[in-house]
């Protein structure tokens, strides 16, 4: 636990308010709404999980800046999992023994999600998640939410494409992961059903440096499209590796690699690369009459003026998390199950699409919450 107590980092915004995180019981009325935020900021993870943790801490100081949340501050208590499995539930158990949180934001991935959903379900507390795979959510948990959008609505945006190139057979190249798994286990469920032949599947570890004989069997099948379910580096190196071997398919990405980190890494590979993403990465080129476009254009500002950079897809499923966790608090107050109770009937028009959360799905998004992304000259553009 001490390692963890080093990481894991209260901060309350009191320049711009001029109170105490110290509160007496003289100023009860006025105590902090605690929260937790647990992210995958360093390890395998980072891509994903730095953002996150970054777009909270910004929220957090805008909500503190304009009175808290029914006039108590809000505070959130940061740790780092370091992208590994049995530290995300170290960390899940501190904030709720704890430092006795009334809910909490993440993890960044799949399996840092669902190595710790038994403590959160067992401590009855409400977790939103910034993690894809479906199983997350699906079956339904009392108290486990979450904001990306699933793999199961990202496969069937992908087949959809398939379907419209007239591509029939593809080989598929995963992580071997939670979120990999999840993947290729949606894409084995789903391609029958749209006339899609699965003739090559092949595997790589979240730490190989590189794929080359794994696509060496893909360029030997009569794949008409290679499908790589990843989160960076591994797919960036299924790029390079891909393009170097002179594969000349077809390659689409998940949406685990919505992000610049993909781009710097792939480099000039990334050329011509398509998958599915939020609207966020393009939200400029969305009509003006998409209700997402003003909630994504302030949110894109925002962090770039705090931050001198883009702000990209998984920074955005934090940013729903947070806007979820603050909806909820004001009308719950602090109440664990209140809050609970009023997640699972929440309405937001957000980042990661239009959520409409129901006690049957504890998600709220549909396949329309993607677009097909492609990436030419080395930026993002809506594939037309």
């Amino acid at each position: 636990m001490r390692n963890f107590t080093a990481i894991c980092l209260a901060i309350v915004t009191t320049a711009m308010l001029g109170f105490s995180s110290a509160v007496t019981p003289a100023h009860a009325g006025n105590e902090p709404y605690v929260i937790g935020a647990v992210f995958d900021v360093t390890g395998t993870g980072s891509p994903l999980g730095a953002p996150e943790e970054a777009t909270v801490r910004m929220l957090e100081k805008q909500i503190n800046a304009k009175g808290g949340i029914n006039g108590h501050p809000l505070k959130v208590i940061y740790c780092d999992n370091a992208s590994d499995e049995a530290k995300s539930v170290t960390a899940m158990k501190k904030l709720i023994e704890s430092d006795k949180v009334l809910a909490i934001i993440g993890t960044s991935q799949t399996g840092t999600t669902l190595s710790g959903e038994a403590t959160v379900e067992a401590a009855g507390i409400p977790m939103i998640s910034c993690g894809s795979g479906v199983k997350i959510v699906q079956p339904v948990k009392k108290w486990i939410f979450k904001t990306a959008q699933s793999d199961v609505h990202a496969v069937a945006k992908v087949l959809d494409y398939l379907q419209t190139k007239r591509l029939s057979k593809i080989a598929v190249i995963s992580v071997a992961n939670a979120y990999g798994d999840s993947g290729k286990q949606q894409l084995e469920k789903q391609a029958p059903g749209a006339g899609i032949k699965i003739v090559e599947e092949e595997s790589f570890g979240s730490a190989d440096t590189d794929m080359t004989a794994q696509l060496m069997k893909i360029r030997r099948s009569d794949a008409q499209a290679v499908i790589c379910w990843g989160t960076n580096p591994g797919p960036a190196i299924v790029t390079k590796n891909m393009r170097a071997l002179g594969i000349k398919l077809p390659l689409i990405q998940s949406h685990g690699v919505a992000n610049t980190k993909f781009i710097e890494l792939a480099g000039v590979a990334a050329e011509g690369v398509i998958f599915p993403a939020g609207k966020i990465i393009v939200a400029n080129e969305i009509p003006h009459s998409d209700k997402q476009r003003s909630v994504l254009l302030g949110y894109t500002s925002a962090y770039k003026k705090e931050y001198s950079r883009e702000a990209d897809t998984f920074g955005g499923h934090a940013y729903d998390a947070m806007m979820l966790i603050e909806q909820a608090l004001k009308t719950a107050g602090a109440d664990r199950a209140k809050i609970r109770m009023a997640l699972e009937s929440a309405r937001l028009v957000g980042i990661s699409g239009v959520f409409k959360f129901t006690p049957a799905d504890h998600n709220g998004l549909a396949k329309d919450a993607f677009t097909m992304v492609k990436i030419v000259n080395g930026k993002w553009t809506l594939d037309r």
